[in-house]
């Protein structure tokens, strides 16, 4: 595959119609819910646009990857969870409400957090000489037109048709399940082609985004419970701090439109492959404690 067909045609489709199909799953119901429980949405957003990056950068500081591949671990904290949250959300029995709110609101940040932290971690991490160039005037635009806009059509089509609508979610998530499986072969491909020795750069890299995917987790839960929520918002505030939107990552990573650079897609494309069943079993855990320990004098 020609790394122009990739980046000019199946990567923004990808994301578009990931974008779509998460729009799909709204309707303009959930957004009146946004304000309905001020203080964990607060609580949530701090985690994903403060926390998490914050996180994220202490590990890449700290690590003696390459500049790139820091970035890129950077990158993933930036982008909001999206569909797969707040479906692993619904599978938990979390505050499927909040998830949305979550996600609606951090899709919006976006057009301004991707390029500050971007910038941000390209002048700390990559090498003199090398510029990580994402300038707000043209970024934004960008960002809207393949993010927001998507999503807007999903919810319109959601609106305006929502039995068809049901049944059109149901095709696209197989459709963007196949063609994110294409998106993460070629990155990996490419990133082959590019290194010496892969598989040895992917073993120092796995455990970096497995322990950016546990901590993020682990505050938004434990953060929850110092701020006493119930179990509900507990799984919620875990998932939506753990789980990241890849895909996006890969896209701003790899795309000619925003960063165009492969290698810093790697992190997400290994974070994006054990994500999901790190989040269940971490969900599955808090629910069988608070089970067992019950839920005392939480709100």
């Amino acid at each position: 595959m020609e790394a122009s067909l990739f980046s000019q045609y199946i990567l923004p489709v990808t994301l578009a119609l990931i974008m779509i199909t998460l729009g799909l799953s709204l309707n303009f119901g959930d957004f009146r819910t946004i304000f309905a429980t001020p203080k964990a949405l607060i609580t949530g957003l701090a985690c994903q646009m403060l926390l998490l990056p914050a996180i994220a950068f202490t590990i890449a500081s700290l690590s003696s990857l390459p500049g790139p591949i820091k970035v890129g671990i950077v990158l993933i904290s930036i982008c909001p969870g999206g569909a797969t949250s707040n479906l692993i959300t619904y599978l938990l029995k979390g505050d499927v409400a909040l998830s949305i709110s979550l996600t609606s609101i951090n899709s919006i940040l976006i057009l301004f957090t991707i390029p500050a932290f971007v910038l941000l971690a390209g002048k700390m991490f990559m090498v003199q000489g090398a510029v990580v160039t994402m300038p707000f005037g043209s970024t934004i635009p960008k960002i809207f037109l393949m993010i927001l806009l998507p999503t807007a059509i999903g919810i319109i089509i959601r609106n305006k048709f929502p039995h068809k609508a049901g049944v059109v979610e149901k095709y696209m998530k197989y459709i963007t399940t196949i063609l994110l499986a294409v998106v993460y072969l070629f990155v990996i491909i490419t990133s082959n082609n590019e290194n010496d020795n892969p598989m040895r750069l992917y073993l120092r890299i796995a455990p970096l985004v497995l322990l950016l995917n546990v901590l993020g987790m682990s505050s938004g839960y434990f953060l929850g419970r110092w701020l006493r929520f119930r179990k509900p918002k507990l799984v919620t505030l875990s998932v939506e701090v753990g789980i990241q939107n890849s895909a996006l990552a890969i896209t701003i990573a790899s795309s000619p439109v925003f960063l165009n650079d492969t290698s810093m897609a790697v992190p997400a494309v290994i974070y994006g492959m054990f994500t999901f069943f790190n989040a269940v079993f971490f969900g599955m855990i808090v629910n069988r404690w608070h089970n067992i320990r019950g839920n005392i004098k939480y709100i």
